[in-house]
């Protein structure tokens, strides 16, 4: 079977939506042909390469403030040779390559897995998000499947778009539990809470910031991940005067970043918006305990065993509070899917069209 994955970026970029195409995309690839067709608006990745089998293909995109992803190159090529394909498999809902995969639907048969949020991340991104919604609907009414990530965003799609529930399918997104042999929880020293997310405001890093001076001197801070709101972060740490209890890193090998998922003492995630958050399965996989805002489907990690939640928007002495009652808790018994199911459950998808 050929099969195209089309998604706003991958590999090695990160996040959700990288993480879940790559992990489903190298599994398939085992007795598929399978591509990866995306774009790249820094225009310093290779423009054709094969990665564990992968076949990924990358187009120019113009991205303003890492968002749309504009590209008439990915459209044009989806438009001519979509039909080539038995799947043509798109993802993101907010991004435009999953609107051009749509557009182009020849005989090919289109999944659409949505990572859906509901609305823009700020002002000016909602108030696009309605004009937008009219030309998304085709994304819907074109795929033959749509796969949700939780229960939430099951709730939202259907909430929004009114689809036949007949259409839409759960599948959670896994965690790769075997890469996280090898490594041992540490031992004594600073406590370190681990928040691993792309820098936008929504995501909630500053609530973090600012509960650090709540807590004690020998809780750090690391966090990991890159976007538009970085500098804003580090000046509060500044204005804070915790500069030096928080650590910034980025484009980190993944071995480095499963060694902080294990050495931290607890993981949080503090955001408004999430369609599932593959943060929080790496961190319990790793065995660190957690803290999530009580909104979206990050509801659905909450068991007030290993992952505790807090209401948003977040007041930051409960915050500290929290942190101080959770962090380095043992985590228990945890129930994670695989990749290995993610993909297994796909395939049966892609089976029912072949």
């Amino acid at each position: 079977m050929r099969i195209a994955q089309v998604c706003h970026s991958y590999h090695p970029c990160i996040g959700g939506v990288e993480t879940n195409v790559k992990e489903i995309s190298e599994r398939l690839a085992t007795g598929h042909d399978i591509s990866v067709l995306t774009t790249d608006p820094s225009g310093k990745l290779p423009r054709e390469e094969t990665i564990n089998s992968v076949s990924v293909r990358r187009f120019k995109s113009w991205a303003p403030n890492g968002a749309y992803y504009f590209s008439k190159g990915l459209k044009r090529y989806l438009i001519e040779n979509s039909k080539d394909y038995d799947i043509v498999h798109a993802h993101n809902y907010h991004a435009l390559p999953a609107l051009y995969a749509a557009q182009a639907k020849d005989s090919n048969k289109l999944v659409f897995t949505t990572h859906y949020h509901g609305g823009g991340h700020t002002l000016f991104r909602s108030l696009l998000h309605i004009p937008y919604k009219y030309l998304a609907k085709k994304i819907f009414e074109k795929a033959d499947r749509v796969v949700c990530v939780s229960n939430y965003e099951k709730s939202l799609i259907m909430k929004n778009f009114k689809l036949d529930a007949k259409k839409v399918v759960i599948i959670q997104n896994g965690v790769d539990m075997k890469e996280f042999e090898g490594f041992q929880k540490k031992r004594g020293g600073e406590k370190v809470i681990l928040c691993v997310a792309r820098l936008e405001k929504y995501k909630g890093v500053q609530y973090l910031i600012q509960a650090l001076t709540r807590l004690s001197q020998d809780v750090v801070l690391e966090v990991v991940g890159e976007g538009p709101h970085k500098e804003s972060l580090v000046r509060l740490t500044r204005k804070l005067g915790v500069e030096s209890r928080v650590k910034f890193f980025q484009d980190l090998p993944r071995k480095d970043l499963l060694q902080k998922y294990t050495r931290a003492d607890l993981f949080v995630l503090l955001s408004k918006y999430e369609a599932f958050a593959i943060s929080i399965a790496e961190a319990l996989a790793a065995r660190t305990p957690c803290i999530v805002a009580n909104t979206s489907a990050l509801t659905e990690w909450v068991d007030g065993r290993n992952c505790f939640g807090i209401e948003y928007p977040v007041d930051v002495d409960e915050l500290g509070n929290l942190v101080r009652n959770v962090i380095a808790k043992d985590v228990g018994k945890l129930k994670l899917y695989d990749w290995e199911y993610t993909a297994r459950e796909l395939m049966k998808i892609y089976e029912e069209f072949s």
